[in-house]
């Protein structure tokens, strides 16, 4: 698996992975290109009839009127609002496609976290969150105003110096020389640039952070009468978004002024030079008006790839954290493609990797169907982490995962999670329904009896019977609404009322009464004895007292 902490391989200014997640990146490359052809035959074309016209007024007394001038005046006109209409499409659709691009990459991202390992998605949490939720929105500005600027400067310049070229090869001389020093301020620019948004991006990725955290122990915090706490915290991260804002805005300002300053200049000496032959009479007045109109058209898109990269650099340092994930996700799919059958599950000498070492370490059972197997042993040992890697959430830095007869790590999770019923210490509860929350896992298939019989098992029939609306009861993120056994209940119910091979439990009669977790714990005996494999984690000694079989975890502290 290759991490974000390794080294990016350079991949020049338009990121080829862009095309290969987006599709609508790939159009959206097709129609600028076009625009930006367009766009630079109507400048050309503009140019010469202008200069033809100026020409002709000065130096032939005998057309100076409207009527002489209609065929020139025509095709300028037209000219002009070709170039206008490229750069209005540009414009309109570059936002639609922008907005298309950063919707689908959001999509990816966020499905491609979902899919993550458990200690890699703990690791990007803060992360992925922030480029979900606000980073990519800074790739509008490299699709909408970057990308064209750097089709223009790729299609304009060539074209251009060849027609100033045939009319003038003393300015088009000019022009080469001089032209390589907008690049090589911009790249200057640039790497400075650079590194400034990669710091940006982490700086407010940390904020972000921050902040989440701390509106999510706002609750707590107003409980305890200490909601006013965090204020001086709130405006420190306030005026540190400020302070590397205004840096990156600085940056922008500055390199914006350098490259003006620079193609004024170079446009400077192409007029001294167009001016002094004119005096001396080296050169027609039409070939010097034609270059004069055209020479700035030459560097103006370098300008504006220049002024333009700032904005684009927050957003192409955001994407390519996205595609960093994107890629993960990518190649530990690679090689999974059986399908598992539930049943005996065995663990060989599995160890995986934390902070502190390995939890849990050397860890081997058989987990057999018909006998529930409780997973003990002190806390920090990594019973949960061991459930995650039997689901194939955390991959075993040493050893294996074996499911009929297969390694977890070559067989298809989706196959394989349908098998599986699994209740995580924080069970999931989405802002909806009751309802909605029971087939959160899945469309459950199974009549009114079995959902009865899990209610019942769980106690949370009591709990219907309390709502007046009872499945159509809404709750909010987390369960809120609910208390915490009812939450509890509520997870069991969904995990029991499946048909599932396999029930992987941690902590499942954690906020139950001693009789709600008697009659859960009988529900998984009667489970387990019809053939289920049901591991469950625990340390309670009702929990202890139904195993079949006890296996002690342990760490290598």
């Amino acid at each position: 698996m290759r991490l974000a902490t390794e080294p990016r391989n350079s991949r020049g200014p338009i990121d080829p992975r862009l095309w290969k997640y987006s599709r609508s990146a790939r159009s959206y490359l097709v129609l600028t290109v076009i625009l930006s052809l367009v766009a630079t035959i109507a400048t050309v074309v503009s140019a010469l009839c202008v200069g033809g016209v100026l020409a002709g007024v000065i130096t032939e007394p005998d057309r100076r009127n409207l009527a002489a001038w209609t065929f020139e005046l025509a095709v300028l006109c037209m000219a002009l609002g070709a170039r206008v209409l490229a750069v209005w499409a540009q414009g309109r659709f570059g936002h639609r496609a922008a907005s298309r691009v950063v919707a689908e990459l959001e999509s990816e991202v966020l499905e491609a976290g979902a899919n993550l390992q458990t200690r890699e998605l703990d690791s990007r949490r803060a992360n992925l969150t922030f480029l979900v939720s606000q980073g990519l929105d800074d790739l509008r500005q490299y699709l909408a105003g970057y990308l064209p600027a750097l089709v223009l400067a790729t299609v304009v310049p060539p074209i251009v110096l060849v027609v100033i070229a045939w009319h003038d090869l003393v300015s088009a001389v000019i022009i080469v020389v001089t032209l390589p020093l907008i690049p090589i301020f911009m790249v200057l620019i640039g790497l400075l640039t650079k590194h400034r948004s990669e710091a940006t991006l982490e700086t407010m990725s940390a904020l972000s952070a921050q902040l989440l955290d701390l509106l999510a122990g706002l609750p707590t915090l107003r409980a305890l009468g200490r909601e006013r706490g965090p204020a001086r915290r709130v405006r420190e991260l306030g005026d540190a978004h400020r302070k590397s804002a205004m840096a990156a805005l600085r940056v922008a300002f500055l390199s914006a002024f350098v490259l003006e300053l620079l193609a004024t200049l170079c446009v400077a000496l192409v007029a001294v030079s167009i001016g002094l032959r004119l005096v001396f009479g080296e050169m027609t007045l039409m070939a010097g008006l034609v270059a004069l109109i055209l020479a700035p058209e030459v560097y103006q898109p370098l300008r504006a790839v220049g002024a333009k990269f700032h904005a684009a650099a927050n957003g192409k340092a955001a994407a390519d954290q996205a595609f960093e994930v994107l890629e993960t996700t990518t190649e530990e799919a690679v090689g999974r493609g059986l399908t598992p059958v539930g049943g005996t599950i065995e663990l060989e000498h599995v160890s995986i990797r934390t902070r502190s070492g390995f939890a849990p370490h050397n860890l081997s059972a058989c987990l057999e169907p018909g006998r529930v197997t409780v997973l003990v042993g002190m806390n920090g040992a990594g019973k949960s982490t061991a459930l995650q890697a039997i689901i194939g959430l955390n991959a075993p830095d040493e050893g294996r995962v074996i499911v009929g007869g297969r390694d977890v790590a070559g067989v298809d999770l989706q196959e394989w999670w349908s098998q599986v019923g699994w209740l995580p210490q924080r069970p999931v509860l989405v802002p909806g329904t009751l309802r909605e929350n029971l087939e959160l896992t899945g469309s459950i298939a199974i009549g009114a009896d079995r959902l009865a019989a899990a209610c019942a098992a769980t106690g949370f029939d009591a709990v219907l019977d309390e709502l007046p609306h009872r499945w159509a009861t809404l709750v909010g993120e987390g369960g809120v609404g609910l208390s915490l056994g009812q939450r509890q209940r509520l997870a069991l119910t969904r995990v029991l009322a499946g048909n599932k091979q396999v029930l992987l439990l941690d902590e499942p009669t954690a906020h139950l009464d001693d009789a709600s977790e008697a009659r859960v714990l009988q529900a998984l005996v009667d489970r387990a004895r019809s053939g289920v494999t049901v591991v469950v984690v625990g340390h309670r000694p009702a929990v202890l007292a139904t195993a079949d079989v006890l296996v002690e975890v342990r760490t290598d502290a």
